[in-house]
């Protein structure tokens, strides 16, 4: 049987409501479905602009077995690309970030312009034609400052993404923010259960305590249908404030403006501002958090003084490397306007939290006693969007692998010269 075969039989054993069968979430097979359906084909999360303010900076990711590089260039243009040299495949930049006023690979010198053109390769036959190759691009989207690659040359459309996410949360100004702090968590426990997690906050009041000081359940009624008088109350505030609030769904994202807690401006311990500095224009910082998220692999939170961002990737059928970041505003000193300790304190602890019912999860699915259940239609609303997108996505690659070959851009650096 295939891969696409047991695909098939696996998705159309899910019953609806439920989740997935436990292959799907333990199968080395899967993973490498899940890589080519999912991770090569639909916009990820990579990071920030600011987090390559000058011209030659870079920042690299890999998805799947792909390594890519995001950099930006002398006009001030962010570009990706296959971070594989057009010689002999080898990685050009190996760190994690970086600055450079050429690519230069390592193996061999091949060097490559900030546009990914070849500018020299050395002792090679007169037949050759540097133009010939060029860097691999990978399609890149920038919203309000948070950067999106895709891999696959026919991405889907990000327009409706931008038209969701860019009035909530261009007022944050990410764009004149700065990185305060990144933290990198392996976790093992494959990816859709971490992302699972990232989607409820049925869990929240027993196992993240230190959260729960700032949020108020949203989660126990249908916002989309019917939000409460004091949600209501506190659009209308930010609305004042010329502030959107959403919410808006499309097929692939959320995004929306929540109140938090009673007499709460921050995600912190105390419910305090983290930062003297506000990180846009948020006045004096009571607006409560704006949320998105985007298929498959991240969640956010903006709020008065700093933004959250998580980001996740799969790296074994059990394993996922979440990466998460806080932005402050720019001009904040640490050790004057804020203490890096407190603004990292709570999300910090509810990853570590997260990752332990992420790791739990997994054990348990591993079990031969294990069965799909059914999610609650009231708690677990997004994670039931989640899964069924996933499916969906799915099925859809199944269907065009068996008719025509779609056109990705690491299928096309096969074919080139």
């Amino acid at each position: 049987m295939t891969i696409m075969d047991r695909m098939q039989t696996l998705l159309g054993d899910r019953a609806p409501g439920h989740s997935l069968p436990q292959a799907l979430y333990a199968d080395p097979a899967v993973l490498d479905f899940d890589i080519q359906a999912i991770f090569n084909r639909h916009w990820l999360q990579a990071g920030l602009e600011i987090e390559i303010p000058k011209a030659g900076d870079y920042i690299t990711m890999t998805v799947g077995q792909s390594p890519i590089v995001i950099l930006r260039n002398e006009q001030g243009g962010i570009s990706a690309f296959f971070n594989s040299c057009r010689h002999r495949g080898a990685q050009i930049c190996t760190e994690e970030r970086g600055h450079a006023n050429r690519l230069v690979c390592p193996y061999h010198q091949w060097t490559y312009d900030l546009h990914g053109q070849l500018l020299r390769a050395g002792r090679m036959q007169e037949s050759f034609d540097p133009k010939d190759y060029r860097l691999r691009p990978a399609r890149i989207e920038c919203v309000a400052g948070v950067i999106f690659v895709c891999l696959s040359e026919a991405a889907p459309d990000f327009a409706p993404i931008r038209a969701g996410i860019e009035p909530l949360l261009g007022p944050h100004d990410l764009r004149n923010g700065k990185l305060a702090y990144t933290a990198t968590l392996v976790e093992r426990a494959n990816w859709k259960l971490v992302m699972e997690n990232a989607r409820e906050c049925y869990h929240c009041r027993a196992r993240h305590l230190q959260l729960m000081h700032s949020f108020r359940d949203f989660s126990t009624q249908d916002i989309y249908q019917e939000p409460e008088p004091w949600l209501i109350d506190f659009w209308a505030r930010c609305a004042a404030r010329g502030l959107k609030n959403g919410p808006v769904r499309g097929k692939d994202f959320e995004a929306g403006r929540f109140a938090l807690a009673d007499g709460v401006v921050s995600i912190t311990i105390d419910g305090k501002s983290a930062v003297t500095k506000k990180l846009g224009a948020v006045g004096d910082g009571d607006v409560g958090t704006m949320w998105w998220a985007v298929q498959p692999n991240c969640f956010n939170h903006a709020v008065g003084d700093y933004t959250f961002l998580f980001q996740a990737m799969p790296t074994g059928p059990q394993e996922t490397v979440v990466t998460a970041k806080w932005i402050v505003n720019k001009d904040a000193v640490e050790g004057v306007d804020y203490d890096l300790a407190r603004l990292i304190e709570v999300w910090n602890s509810t990853n570590n939290e997260d990752r332990w019912l992420a790791e739990n999860n997994q054990r348990g699915i591993n079990s031969i006693a294990y069965v799909p259940g059914p999610y609650s239609e009231i708690t677990e609303a997004r994670v039931l969007r989640f899964v069924d997108w996933y499916c969906d996505a799915s099925r859809a690659f199944i269907a065009e692998q068996r008719g025509q070959q779609p056109v990705h851009a690491f299928a096309r650096a096969r074919a080139a010269p």
